[in-house]
């Protein structure tokens, strides 16, 4: 996906439009578009939920900072491109390849590309967010979910993918408490009071994720909690 986007790139950048601009403008625009395409990546697509999740197993399983936080992020972002591929399937066909063809214009493209990134966030936001951002914005002629502006949608979907991952995060939560739970009872009735329930309990925490193939049903969850 990543060698498409800077095949798709190039050749927006070597199209009739971008040729006709003059080298500097090319570079601000070029710095412009790639500020906001990674302020995009975190708020309109599933990479806020499925990171915050990742981090929660992190801290469930009490390791510290194992794994990496690279590997959280870098594990999360080609997550993202995995759910992300129909969407951006689509608005290669409806928007990119049309327009550097020359069947479309700017305004169209844009229009094709928005449609294809609303759809997919208006699946996963709650209804109820969408209403509460409305009211604030004191807008009250949404009449279909389509009609929902960007400025509404993009916040309602970032609140909602956080209360998602939240609620995830905490049932990922629960049969680690409930080990240090049984460490913590088992210690106390032995005496054991200064020994430290996480020595004990980590191990088990580990073996436990590490026998019920605990990577392979995050991702697995993750990625169908977006269908």
């Amino acid at each position: 996906m990543m060698f498409a986007a800077t095949e798709t790139l190039q050749r927006v950048v070597e199209s009739d439009t971008m040729q006709g601009l003059s080298p500097q403008l090319k570079v601000a625009l070029f710095l412009g578009a790639m500020a906001f395409i990674s302020s995009a990546l975190v708020t309109m697509t599933a990479f806020t939920r499925i990171v915050i999740v990742l981090s929660f197993v992190r801290r469930a399983l009490a390791t510290q900072e194992i794994p990496p936080t690279q590997v959280i992020v870098g594990l999360s972002l080609f997550l993202t491109f995995f759910v992300m591929a129909p969407t951006a399937s689509r608005i290669e066909a409806e928007a990119i390849v049309p327009y550097l063809d020359g069947n479309i214009d700017g305004g169209q493209a844009f229009e094709s590309a928005k449609s294809a990134v609303q759809d997919f966030m208006l699946r996963q936001t709650r209804k109820r967010d969408i209403a509460l951002f409305a009211s604030i914005a004191r807008i009250s002629s949404i009449s279909t979910p389509k009609d929902t502006p960007m400025r509404v949608l993009i916040p309602a979907y970032v609140v909602s993918e956080l209360k998602t991952a939240f609620i995830m995060g905490f049932c990922v939560y629960i049969p680690f408490i409930l080990i240090d739970l049984v460490v913590s009872i088992i210690l106390m009735s032995l005496g054991m009071m200064m020994m430290p329930p996480m020595v004990i309990s980590t191990p088990f925490k580990l073996l436990l994720f590490v026998v019920v193939d605990g990577w392979v049903l995050i991702a697995q969850t993750l990625t169908l909690s977006f269908h």
